[in-house]
């Protein structure tokens, strides 16, 4: 048989190979618009990408599709990104599909739309959860970043308008993967002290990108979640985030929303006295006494403020007290003591241990002079050295007539010839004779 003929098996195979060898043809993007789209019972997608010149047939597997930010339909335009190869079965090549959006729509804006209709459909959108914002907040807390124009607006803002409202900021990061979890705790732990009577909730303008932490699901449930009123502030007046929908209000800009919280207590003393001038021209009217009603709406007025303003002052004290209870230097000289009683225990340790070694050292020096051969020879003994190599002798062998000789004795030393030798044995002969 010719071995040129193939199989179609072989075939297809071969052209599957070619097709997924070429780089060209891998992880690319393709444009078309989607037709014969089936969502079968597997969880797989199968469908065609066409234009006005050609189409091509496209699978994504559930594996892929489960994380698509919108349900694919005939007639959507799409880009989807993907592989070329072949379905060996029916000889037939496919384009598999890893990932699709919307052709002109971005992913951000679809997972926005996506979660503002769950939200919307649990009711967490719904007016009757909005709360009434109170009319005159002993204390405004700001949940934003410390750094940065629009605290700096917020605060300048809320200061101008109402200076008896303490401000409370509540720094957490405003964007990247962390900006979320950090709102979303804020929210919680002021809830959860109880510190204010409104929180403005948001950051600066941005792209999309930068505030998206404010579209994300844990931000908007902690809203929701809320006990305390809550005023969403993030980016321009343009800018619209699922945080905007969960507040009880949003405001266009940060600084919209300090203007917001707080009344402007110049228009308070000019509606107090516009209402006083009122009721000055009522009560001048009717002749019922002016006079006194006056004082004691005065008085009211005064009592009020008074007292406002010694809660305020209370509020505070406590703030100061913590403050000072947790001061840093006292914590460092404690430290400082701490410090300077183990110095102390460290050098009365020291001392002792030199006492310790001095004692060792004179000790040791005593037995080494004790055994000093120089004591030895004070007591009468010698060592005898041959001059010509310097060697210690031990016995008469080792020296011969005429030889010149040192004797070193405790006080010195002794340059001697060699008269004659005598061993011990006869020595001791000699005495017995």
């Amino acid at each position: 048989m010719d071995k040129n003929i193939l199989s179609i098996k072989a075939l297809t195979r071969y052209i599957k190979m070619r097709l997924e060898g070429d780089e060209r043809l891998q992880q690319i993007w393709v444009q078309g618009e989607i037709s014969n789209f089936t969502h079968h019972s597997s969880g797989h997608m199968y469908f065609t990408l066409k234009d006005k010149d050609s189409r091509v047939k496209c699978v994504m597997f559930s594996s892929y599709n489960a994380s698509l930010g919108f349900i694919p339909k005939n007639g959507d335009k799409v880009l989807a990104r993907g592989s070329v190869s072949v379905y060996e079965r029916d000889g037939q090549y496919q384009f598999y599909v890893s990932k699709m959006q919307p052709d002109g729509i971005g992913s951000l804006y679809l997972a926005f739309e996506a979660l503002k209709r769950k939200l919307d459909a649990e009711g967490l959108f719904a007016i009757e959860r909005k709360r009434t914002l109170p009319k005159f907040p002993r204390t405004v807390g700001l949940i934003t970043s410390p750094t940065g124009a629009a605290v700096r607006d917020m605060i300048t803002t809320l200061q101008r308008r109402f200076p008896v409202a303490a401000i409370l900021l509540y720094p957490v990061q405003v964007q990247g993967k962390q900006a979320a979890p950090s709102v979303a705790r804020a929210i919680q732990a002021m809830n959860t002290h109880g510190a204010a009577d409104i929180l403005i909730v948001g950051r600066g303008g941005g792209s999309l990108e930068e505030l998206w932490a404010f579209n994300e699901e844990t931000v908007a449930r902690s809203i929701a979640a809320s006990e305390i009123p809550v005023i969403s502030a993030v980016g321009h007046e343009t800018d619209t985030t699922i945080a905007d929908f969960a507040a009880d209000i949003r405001a266009a800009t940060p600084t919209a929303a300090a203007e917001l919280a707080v009344p402007h207590l110049d228009e308070l003393q000019q509606q107090l006295r516009h209402m006083t001038s009122r009721l000055d021209r009522a009560l001048t009217a009717q002749y019922y006494e002016p006079a006194q009603r006056l004082d004691r709406l005065s008085q009211r007025l005064r009592m009020s403020m008074e007292q406002r303003l010694r809660q305020a002052d209370q509020r505070y004290q406590r703030i100061y007290r913590r403050l000072t209870v947790f001061q840093p230097h006292e914590q460092v000289r404690s430290l400082r003591r701490q410090l300077d009683s183990h110095a102390k225990q460290l050098d009365v340790a020291m001392q002792g241990l030199l006492h310790q070694r001095k004692l060792r050292f004179a000790g040791a020096v005593r037995q080494l002079d004790a055994l000093s051969p120089l004591k030895v020879m004070a007591r009468g003994y010698s060592l005898a050295y041959r001059e010509s190599d310097g060697v210690l002798m031990k016995s008469v062998h080792e020296t011969s007539l005429g030889d010149d000789v040192r004797i070193r004795l405790h006080d010195g030393i002794l340059h001697c010839e060699v008269k004659g030798t005598q061993e011990l044995a006869e020595a001791n002969r000699a005495k017995e004779e």
